[in-house]
């Protein structure tokens, strides 16, 4: 048990010769890092079973093949007790050091902080999101601005990176899915009085399209958004410029950053086509 432990902790840097064995190599999170860690590991260990295990058949067609043993068979056994322990307990062993990594990377993925350092309000509609910045951290705190999507316009979401972030999010109408790729996770976003919530630690700075993952109507595929991860510093300048009363786009710019999307543009609806 040992071993296979040593050899889940210690396989992370096997993926980059690899090409992460599957699995994207893009994330920019602590949490996306720990689960490629988990993948890449759980990838290894397969590995040395299958190594294990064809190891054994190679070694049984080189010792008993038919030219070096005649036409009489090897001497059989039978209730050979060591060899079935053995068979039922490393099976049993490598599955449960499995099974608490995969429980202890979960959870941890899936924790969210009493106290986050920055809260984002998500709210989805038929096909476009919105995005707000409440001055605390519960359900109906003041918002000091909100960003809004429309047909013209992809509305962007800033996030400071090396800080805890809580997405929380509520859908006016349908389920939808707030999904950016770069964050190697997803999650929906309800109607009613339900509010779905995750929280993620940015560690690279960029811009990153987002994408609503759950089929909600007609233009679902055009229902975009841009993530932007800034310094702390331009992140608490970017604040300061909202409550100042600037748009997003001019809070933007007042940070150094372009005021519009880079990674995706408005699609033409055609609502007005014959």
């Amino acid at each position: 048990m040992s071993v296979v432990a040593v050899t889940l902790l210690g396989g992370c840097d096997v993926g980059s010769a690899f090409g992460g064995f599957g699995w994207p190599q893009g994330g920019i999170t602590e949490q996306s890092q720990r689960m490629y860690d988990l993948w890449i590991a759980s990838v290894v260990a397969a590995l040395l079973v299958g190594v294990f295990v064809w190891g054994l058949i190679f070694w049984c067609i080189g010792m008993y093949r038919k030219g070096k043993v005649g036409s009489e068979l090897p001497t059989q056994t039978r209730f050979n007790l060591p060899i079935e322990i053995l068979y039922t307990v490393l099976p049993f062993l490598v599955i449960s050091v499995l099974f608490y990594y995969t429980a202890v990377i979960q959870t941890d993925v899936n924790k969210v902080s009493a106290n986050p350092d920055v809260t984002v309000d998500v709210v989805a509609f038929k096909w476009n999101w919105q995005f707000n910045y409440p001055e605390g951290n519960d359900v109906g705190a003041p918002v000091v601005e909100s960003t809004v999507g429309d047909s013209s316009y992809i509305p962007i979401v800033v996030i400071p990176i090396n800080r805890t972030v809580r997405f929380r999010e509520h859908s006016q109408d349908v389920i939808h899915s707030f999904w950016v790729p770069e964050l190697l996770f997803k999650r929906d976003v309800f109607p009613g009085n339900v509010y779905n919530e995750f929280q993620v630690t940015a560690t690279k700075e960029g811009h990153y399209v987002g994408r609503c993952a759950e089929l909600c109507g007609t233009y679902h595929s055009m229902m975009n958004f841009e993530l932007r991860a800034v310094t702390p510093e331009k992140f608490a300048q970017y604040v300061a410029a909202l409550k100042a009363g600037k748009t997003t786009p001019q809070a933007l710019e007042a940070i150094g950053e372009k005021p519009y999307a880079t990674t995706t543009t408005p699609f033409p609806t055609k609502r007005d086509a014959e």
